[in-house]
């Protein structure tokens, strides 16, 4: 995302640069490409990926998607989203400084590289990866010197956005291997929402549709189907027993598998090792009660999300999120992520 898109969603208007207005072009109506509008979905198998060609064609741009508040919050609602090239320059996103609204990135590499650190991995984004980040959490990325790096993205807030992204980050992590057919869908709906969509029911309605998208091509795949059946077991009690030690070794023992071959699997099936599991679903578990069960003492809290030491606890969700479980309380501005899951 470029450094200027403004994250403050309380403005009264969209933005787009006056110097992009030049190239939009008439054959686009009602904010839909040609090749997308009055087309089924199942037309972006079809087609391959002239969507992205189209985006890239229409040259480097971004929207700022900044429009009133009402009474009735949208469950879905794009924040920005656009095309760029960035090429030995500064570019730079910390996750932990971004401001406490919840919003999330979703970003796909066409060519060049990035980089990413998420928690304590290191990640290269190639060609053909898509990120995906909550803010505000622990993460930073980032364009080396000397690098490259042409993308698209949209960014999105909501509950049911913020809802669904967790859900995807939960399974396959920050970076995603996606379908071609997915990724030019993704890439008609950066398009429509850089050329139209200027009502806020439109531009939820595609925001909705990007993160629907997004979880059909993650949930939706005969592999997905039978690595879950594999490993729902492990999952449910692990939800069911948070407040517990939860060592590998049990967890391994409830699928019958050596702790080895079992750390191998669940990391392959739920894309992140069975301790970091336990840990963002102990974390998610305390954030539901901080924001929800605002009766609990912190410590009360650590204890029922199966944190011994209060201290740790603090420790662990700082380094997540950012700030420390009593300040995430009471500046009340994390009430979304309380409702993830």
């Amino acid at each position: 995302m470029p450094t200027h898109v403004a994250e403050n969603t309380a403005k009264s208007a969209f933005f787009l640069p006056a110097a992009l207005s030049a190239v939009v072009s008439s054959s686009f109506r009602a904010g839909l490409c040609p090749k997308s509008a009055g087309r089924p979905e199942k037309d972006y198998a079809f087609r391959g990926n002239f969507v992205l060609q189209d985006l890239i064609a229409n040259g480097q741009s971004m929207r700022t998607v900044s429009l009133p508040r009402g009474r009735q919050r949208l469950h879905a609602m794009p924040t920005s989203a656009g095309y760029e090239v960035r090429e030995n320059e500064t570019y730079d996103w910390d996750g932990r400084r971004r401001g406490q609204t919840p919003f999330t990135v979703l970003q796909h590499t066409i060519s060049g590289s990035g980089q990413l650190r998420y928690q304590h991995r290191n990640y290269r984004l190639q060609g053909g990866d898509t990120l995906l980040v909550l803010v505000p959490h622990n993460h930073r990325y980032w364009l080396e010197k000397g690098d490259r790096w042409e993308y698209f993205w949209i960014s999105m807030n909501g509950e049911e956005t913020l809802r669904i992204h967790q859900m995807v980050l939960s399974t396959a992590g920050p970076v995603l291997k996606l379908q071609p057919s997915t990724i030019d869908h993704l890439a008609d709906c950066s398009l429509r929402l850089v050329k139209g969509a200027t009502s806020p029911g439109a531009a939820s309605a595609i925001a909705y549709e990007a993160a629907m998208a997004l979880y059909d091509d993650v949930f939706g795949s005969p592999a997905f189907a039978a690595e879950l059946s594999v490993m729902q077991p492990v999952i449910d009690h692990i939800n069911a027993n948070l407040e517990k030690p939860l060592p590998v070794s049990e967890l391994a023992g409830i699928v019958g598998l050596s702790r080895a071959h079992f750390s191998r699997s669940f990391a392959e099936s739920e894309g992140m090792p069975p301790a970091e599991f336990v840990l963002q679903q102990r974390l998610q578990r305390a954030v539901k009660l901080l924001t929800k069960a605002d009766f609990l003492p912190v410590k009360e809290v650590a204890i029922m999300c199966g944190f011994e030491d209060p201290n740790y606890f603090s420790k662990v969700f700082r380094r997540v999120y950012g700030t420390n479980p009593t300040e995430f309380r009471t500046t009340g501005m994390y009430a979304s992520i309380g409702k993830l899951r």
